[in-house]
């Protein structure tokens, strides 16, 4: 089910519309005093209602549209419609639902007021996002197909067209087409002028024209003309909605006019296009979309009248539509027919140009890299790695790799195996920059790293020092280790920077594997408190929240004033992170609340607005919600009363000792899809995510209730061979054998980010008990 939502400041046009169309059925009114109403009077409820309130967005305009082949009979459909009012918020306004057939999917109108009856206008904040979330739960409570809910690139369906008739009456269908339309086209595309919006709608047989009268003023029309009998008489723009007219398309094609960013785009677009010809002998008119596609994420359209190709159009990721000829006109096929020029040649590389011979060193350069990330232990740096490769190391990874196999279709059946061969004889030399290239960055990060332990002991942050080796904490955190008065990475020997610490008290056996994912975040972190960072540092993300827990002897150092500002810090990230994964589940401003609780974050209110605290944190550091996250949380009715619902959430989860990051973590992997790890902590360590029931419920549906299937298969295997070990080892003592260790339990948590066991446990295979 697609839901569409339109705001408007009138709504007698739009009433028109859906209670005027042939074969409509109003199916039933929501909040009247009476379903036996007339239509007419419906309308003056609505109208006065809505006029209590001068904002812009009075009325709303929503269709539910099943896809096609799907159907449900009215009453299905009301409650369906009626539940989805509720849920968007409109529970308590008055609204028609009526349904139309006038297409070939099924689809129903609701038509209400923004304006309640005291004059006040409701919340429509992140109601888009609101309505995505309402109509998946509707999805899934009455088994509706499920539509997409990622951006589409197709173009829009053009089966909205309204029946075909001359002259048919503009307020009777054509209205909602041309809004449907000429909406999606402005959301998609950053227009510049009326000739582009033109084109663009040319494909959904809409017209445009363009008036302007003595003052300068211009004014826009548009019709419907599918070429095939079938016309209607031209609209005003303004009377199509109050966005698409003149005046206001004008505002915004300048604004987009004078972007200064609109010259970076076509800079980089031309040159994207000039290294992909300069790569190509020939290339076929007709496949030039798909070199571009591939080779350089470039959608474009072929401009052609009749049989002829006259150029292209690019539909940047910018949101900008240019015409070749508008980058440069050297990129236009009439004026390359050095490689657009015969029609009949096939499309083929030039293998003796100088892009061809950089695409294999970039070749070669990502599979030496990807053949150390995938590498399963990663020892040693990336430049040590580098040097142990021989050309026949990195085939595997070569030959998976998507520019490969894009540089072999191109290529004549016989150069395929020159290819090989060119690559094999450039392999030295490229191994050998990267190295140096490698070599050179790995210095100036270690370098950096010793800066940052400086700062971070000269402010203090921790309450760290060398007389009982605490200070390796520090090091610990940064991925470095000390020895000898030397300073260097911890999995690398290779480079080295003196540092006279003197002979420090480390513990024999060091914790010394920490995760590079958690060891960058720490780094980033140390960066923001000593205020080494910048605007085009790396940004914090989610699993900063983390780092007391995977550092935990630290950050138990970490002085109070740094505490606060961590954790504020931390909390930010976190909450950005946590509401794009709430947005399929979030129907309300209430939900955004609860899906909050059921993790530990609780809110409150004062004059700086809402703040968001957590039960990780201490009561003192809190987030502060940006203004607009705080007047649609303002928005919930008896918002007192909801604020004071978080109470028992969050006290639960105090009692039952759930206060602890482990089980946040646990719901963090959850939502990320890692079921393995989630399943082994829940069957094996008793770790339970604090995730909301109906979050752990979709979960539960998309493989975790799988994972736990067999973890919990794997943990009974485990406890029956401990058992028999056990018993083993009870004979042996008896019996005067010696004794063993004590087993460490295998621990999810810590194998996957920071298993500080790892060397003690390379001969026990998984780590499981012995």
């Amino acid at each position: 089910m697609i839901a569409k939502l339109i705001y408007g400041d009138t709504c007698q046009g739009t009433l028109k519309y859906v209670l005027g169309k042939e074969g409509m059925r109003i199916m039933g009114y929501g909040n009247t005093f009476s379903q036996s109403i007339s239509p007419k009077f419906f309308g003056s409820v609505l109208h006065f209602q809505g006029q209590r309130n001068a904002t812009k967005n009075r009325y709303a305009h929503i269709s539910l549209n099943l896809p096609h082949g799907e159907h449900l009979d009215d009453n299905t459909f009301l409650k369906i419609s009626m539940e989805y009012m509720e849920n968007m918020g409109y529970g308590e306004q008055p609204y028609v639902v009526v349904r139309h057939t006038d297409t070939e999917h099924e689809h129903v109108h609701i038509v209400t007021t923004n304006v309640k009856e005291n004059g006040q206008v409701l919340g429509i904040f992140n109601s888009h996002r609101r309505s995505m979330a309402t109509r998946q739960h509707l999805e899934k409570k009455y088994g509706l197909y499920e539509a997409p809910t990622t951006k589409r690139k197709e173009q829009l369906p053009i089966h909205r067209l309204p029946e075909l008739q001359f002259g048919m009456d503009a307020e009777k269908g054509t209205r909602y087409y041309l809004q449907d339309v000429l909406n999606s086209i402005n959301q998609k595309h950053k227009m510049r002028s009326f000739d582009e919006l033109a084109r663009l709608v040319k494909p959904y047989h809409i017209e445009v024209k363009t008036t302007k009268n003595e003052t300068g003023r211009i004014g826009v029309k548009y019709g419907l003309d599918n070429q095939k009998g079938y016309r209607t008489n031209f609209i005003n723009g303004s009377e199509v909605h109050h966005n698409l007219s003149g005046p206001k398309l004008q505002k915004v094609f300048d604004v987009h006019s004078k972007s200064k960013l609109l010259p970076m785009h076509r800079k980089r677009l031309l040159k994207q296009i000039e290294t992909t010809y300069d790569l190509f002998r020939t290339i076929h008119p007709q496949e030039l979309g798909e070199v571009l596609k591939e080779y350089q994420d470039i959608d474009i359209k072929l401009d052609k009248k009749e049989e002829t190709t006259e150029g292209f159009t690019i539909y940047d990721k910018s949101m900008y539509v240019f015409r070749a000829r508008e980058l440069s006109r050297n990129i236009r096929m009439q004026n390359r027919l050095d490689i657009f020029g015969n029609d009949n040649a096939p499309t083929q590389i030039d293998t003796e140009s100088k892009q061809f011979k950089l695409e294999m060193q970039k070749l070669i350069k990502e599979a030496l890299t990807t053949s150390y990330l995938q590498s399963s232990k990663q020892q040693g740096l990336l430049s040590e790695h580098i040097m142990t490769k021989n050309f026949g190391d990195i085939l595997p990874s070569l030959m998976a790799s998507k520019k490969h196999n894009f540089l072999e279709r191109y290529l004549q059946r016989n150069q395929r195996t020159e290819l090989r061969k060119a690559l094999g004889n450039t392999f030295p030399m490229v191994r050998q920059r990267l190295y140096e290239l490698e070599t050179k960055k790995e210095q100036e990060t270690l370098e950096s790293k010793f800066k940052l332990i400086g700062k971070v002991l000269k402010n203090k942050i921790f309450n760290v020092g060398t007389e009982q080796g605490s200070v390796r904490l520090l090091f610990q955190a940064l991925g470095v280790k000390y020895h000898d008065n030397q300073l260097s990475f911890t999995n690398s020997d290779r480079h080295t920077i003196p540092v006279k610490l003197g002979k420090l008290s480390f513990p024999k056996e060091m914790e010394n594997y920490v995760s590079t994912g958690f060891v960058r975040q720490n780094h980033l972190m140390f960066q923001m408190l000593t205020e080494q960072s910048s605007d085009n540092s790396p940004k914090l993300t989610a699993t900063a929240m983390f780092l007391p827990m995977i550092f935990p002897k630290l950050y138990k150092r970490m002085n109070p004033e740094f505490k606060t500002q961590y954790e504020s810090l931390a909390l930010s990230a976190y909450i950005k992170d946590a509401e794009r994964r709430h947005s399929p589940f979030e129907k309300s401003a209430k939900d955004y609340i609860a899906l909050f609780n059921a993790k530990g974050f609780y809110f409150t209110i004062g004059e700086e607005g809402f703040k968001i605290k957590s039960i990780y944190t201490r009561n003192e550091s809190a987030h502060t919600l940006p203004r607009r996250t705080s007047l649609y949380l303002s928005s919930i009715p008896n918002l007192t009363e909801t604020l004071k619902e978080q109470r028992p959430v969050i006290n639960n989860l105090v009692e039952d000792g759930r206060n602890r990051l482990e089980n946040l973590w646990s719901g963090h992997l959850m939502e990320r899809g890692v079921y393995s790890k989630v399943a082994f902590m829940l069957t094996a360590e008793k770790v339970y995510p604090n995730l909301h029931r109906e979050m752990v419920q979709h979960h539960m549906d998309n493989g975790l209730r799988e994972s736990i299937i067999v973890a919990s298969e794997r943990q009974s295997s485990i406890q029956q061979n401990y058992v028999l070990r056990k018993g083993a080892y009870a004979i042996s003592s008896i019996l005067g054998g010696s004794s063993t260790k004590t087993e460490d339990m295998y621990n999810g948590f810590k194998d996957e980010f920071t298993d500080f066991t790892k060397n003690k446990r390379k001969s026990r295979g998984m780590g499981l008990p012995c």
